[in-house]
Parts: structure tokens; C-alpha cells; sequence
């Protein structure tokens, strides 16, 4: 089988060799460039068509939000952000996400470090599974929230209490899509969880509040949610609900998931049953299968971003094939459909 390629863009010196020693150390990866500022990996990924680019958010001449959006107009191609976690590079990195990039991971410690292995592990998962992302569609202009014909296979809902919201590679950028197309008056709290780097979901939440204009915050143990407003579960941590209040618990990770989507679903389908509603968007695995199961046989109805509009069809296509989902829509379609689910009230 032939090695996944990748390109390293990174100006510190020290910081590309070990990412390159790192990929270069897997058999299934080949580093095939290295860049020292953005302009590079511009060129460097036109030149050298890699499978992928890991991109630095601070270098010189181009910094890595406008190289990756440079990269997804003129060679597009799958961008792993890889960055430090001081406040100004996790807001530059949600930036990055929404001009395409597909992920964002913290720079990996040195091998002195005690967390060396972990983020080696996961640096090295995360590069193959997106380099399996082919094809990488700039997100458009997001469009106000429209009506369409009905046409939702759902049972009946009543009296919606809440939304749960699950997503992983993508998710970003179709969380916003969807919180941007939702009438401001759009009454029920949205719960998430979505998949992503520790240290990157407190950045994530304040992105989302800029770009979406909607209050989201990170869920406290034992506050109760209120109506409008979007609540994402902190980092390493699941989140689920006790009839009217966030239960954040630092429990078991499910199936190496924390937070899991199962959890929330699970609890949703637990405490409300038909007055919840789940989705599941893009995203690689199975994360909330089970727990959409669960929603299912409780009542509720449960949406699934289509395969066309995924970047990863993982997560949605495994819950579709396990019977999970009462609707699949396009993810331009999914406010439509919640907004159709509530006025069934």
C-alpha cells in the first residue's frame, strides 16, 4: 500500500524536526516537504500535491490561517492545524477551521514529556484519518434560515425541551452553519458534543459566540440550561442532563470517547424521550450510534447530516445503517427541519 504523503509546515526549526521525526517514524506515513513560513506550504503543497499539510498557526511572511485558505482555493487539500494553546493561536486556530482546515491538535510535547506517547498517538491517528478526506469543500457564504416543503419521516413531537448535537472532524464548521441559520427566536437549548483537541473547547465556544451570534458556552456541572442557549461539553469530559440541569462528569470515556455522544443521547433519551431531539453530523467512527438507538426507542426524532454534505459520512452513516436516524437531510437543511420539529408543539 502505498505511504500516506504529507507536508510539514512549521518555522521553528526544533518543532518541524520532531514532527518529522514523528511521521516519518510510522510505516504507513512519508514526509515528502517541509515549509518555514506559509508562502512555502503555498507553493510547497501546489508543487508537491501532498496528501496533507500540517499547518503552524505563527510564522513569518504568511501565517497559517491565510496559508490554509490560500492552500483550499488553489490546490485544496486536507489541513491539520497544529498548534499551542495560548489564547491568541486557539482563536487564530478556529479561524484556520473555518478557511477549511479539518482538525486542530496541540503541538506535541517533547519526548521528555509524560504526555509524549499520548500526543504522538494521536498526532499520528489524526494525520491518517484526514488524510482519507479527498475532497475538501470551502464553506460557503451560510444562508438565512429559509423554509422548505415538509417532507420530515419523524414521529410526532411535542412540547421540544432540547436539542443534542454531536459532531467530530467538520464539526466546526457545521456547528456554525447550523447555529448561524436558526431564527434568533429558536426557543429550545442546544447541548454538544463535538469532537476536538483538549485545550481547543473553551476556543471553540468563544468562536462560535463571535461567528454564530448566539450565546454559547461551556456546560458547569449542575447549572440549569435556559432557553436560546448553546452549552458544549468542556474538554475531557461528558456531558449529559438530570431533568433540568447539565450533569458534567469526569466518568469513564465511552467506547475512548470523553465527552461522548452516546452519553448525551443517552440521557436525553433517559430524561425526555419524545421532547428531545438528536442530531448527528460528520464525523469519522461511531460516537452516539448507541445512544441514538436509545432516543429512538424512546421517541424522539433524530436527524443525520447527509452523506453529500459530510466531509467525514462516519459517525452519520453508521447511525443511518443501525436504524438510529428518522431523518437524513443536507446540513443546509438541518435548522429547517428543528424549526419544523418545534412548531409541532
Amino acid at each position: 500500500m502505498a505511504k500516506l504523503r504529507v507536508l510539514v509546515a512549521e518555522d521553528s526549526v526544533t518543532a518541524r524536526r520532531l514532527l518529522v521525526m514523528l511521521l516519518g517514524a510510522d510505516p504507513e506515513l512519508e514526509v515528502v516537504g517541509e515549509a518555514s513560513n506559509g508562502l512555502e506550504a503555498v507553493e510547497r503543497c501546489k508543487k508537491l500535491r501532498p496528501d496533507l499539510v500540517t499547518m503552524d498557526i505563527k510564522m513569518p511572511v504568511m501565517d497559517g490561517v491565510e496559508a490554509t485558505r490560500r492552500i483550499m482555493i488553489e490546490s485544496a487539500t486536507p489541513v491539520v492545524m497544529v498548534s499551542s494553546l495560548d489564547a491568541n493561536d486557539v482563536r487564530s486556530s478556529m479561524q484556520a477551521l473555518e478557511a477549511g482546515a479539518l482538525a486542530v491538535l496541540a503541538k506535541p510535547a517533547g519526548p521528555g514529556s509524560p504526555h509524549f506517547a499520548r500526543d504522538s498517538r494521536e498526532l499520528v491517528t489524526t494525520i491518517k484519518g484526514m488524510a482519507q478526506v479527498k475532497l475538501v469543500r470551502r464553506w460557503p457564504t451560510i444562508p438565512p434560515y429559509r423554509e422548505v416543503p415538509a417532507r420530515l419521516e419523524v414521529p410526532d413531537a411535542r412540547d421540544i425541551a432540547v436539542v443534542g448535537l454531536v459532531s467530530s472532524t467538520g464539526g466546526p464548521n457545521a456547528l456554525r452553519s447550523v447555529l448561524s441559520a436558526l431564527p434568533a427566536d429558536f426557543a429550545p437549548p442546544i447541548l454538544i458534543v463535538q469532537h476536538i483537541a483538549a485545550g481547543f473547547a473553551e476556543g471553540l465556544a468563544e468562536w462560535l459566540t463571535s461567528t454564530t451570534k448566539r450565546r454559547v458556552t461551556l456546560a458547569s456541572d449542575g447549572e440549569t440550561f435556559v432557553a436560546g442557549a448553546v452549552y458544549i461539553a468542556p474538554d475531557d469530559r461528558h456531558l449529559e442532563v438530570t431533568r433540568d440541569r447539565l450533569h458534567v462528569t469526569a466518568s469513564v470515556p465511552i467506547d475512548g470517547f470523553r465527552p461522548s455522544g452516546t452519553r448525551l443521547f443517552s440521557s436525553l433519551a433517559a430524561v425526555f424521550g419524545p421532547r428531545a431531539i438528536g442530531v448527528i453530523m460528520t464525523g469519522m467512527g461511531r460516537d452516539g450510534v448507541a445512544g441514538l438507538l436509545e432516543m429512538r426507542g424512546a421517541g424522539s426524532a433524530v436527524l443525520a447530516q447527509d452523506e453529500a454534505s459530510c466531509d467525514i459520512f462516519g459517525m452519520p452513516g453508521a447511525a443511518v445503517a443501525a436504524g438510529a436516524v428518522t431523518t437524513t437531510t443536507p446540513l443546509s437543511e438541518i435548522p429547517t427541519r428543528l424549526v419544523e420539529l418545534v412548531a409541532k408543539d
